[in-house]
């Protein structure tokens, strides 16, 4: 699949995932991966939330997870709250697991990867916000 870019695309992978996995999440309110996840999950989407840091813990009502390769269920999207560097990793991890659309949030976006996923044919939108998106594209 390409880069995604057109709203009608991105409302399709929108209406069409079940599972969300959350890359970099904070237990911080006033942090966007914790406000647009608590928007996201509003949604009916299923959280799985990814960050060393918080393993064990609980966000969101969510168990924290070290990996994205801990998760127990298939993935549908890969939302990334990470530097740009750092996605590399992410990716790969990702790649490992399984997942049909990896989304970079805002200040998130590494062309390499894009590229390189886009061209192993995942589904890749960046420089949207998830929590924007399901807002405008998505009835609740």
């Amino acid at each position: 699949m390409p880069i995604l870019t057109k709203d009608e695309e991105i409302k399709e992978v929108l209406q069409n995932s079940k599972t969300v996995a959350v890359i970099g999440i904070s237990n911080d309110p006033s942090k966007p991966s914790y406000f647009v996840s608590e928007v996201v999950k509003s949604y009916g989407f299923k959280m799985y939330f990814v960050n060393p840091k918080y393993e064990g813990q609980e966000i969101l009502g969510e168990k924290v997870y070290k990996s994205i390769l801990d998760i127990p269920d298939e993935i549908d999207i890969v939302d990334v709250f990470r530097r740009p560097a750092d996605v590399v990793f992410t990716a790969e991890e990702a790649l490992k697991k399984g997942f049909k659309t990896f989304w970079f949030q805002p200040g998130t976006y590494n062309p390499e990867v894009a590229e390189k996923l886009s061209n192993l044919g995942y589904n890749v939108i960046y420089d949207r916000c998830m929590k924007v998106e399901c807002q405008r594209l998505l009835k609740k």
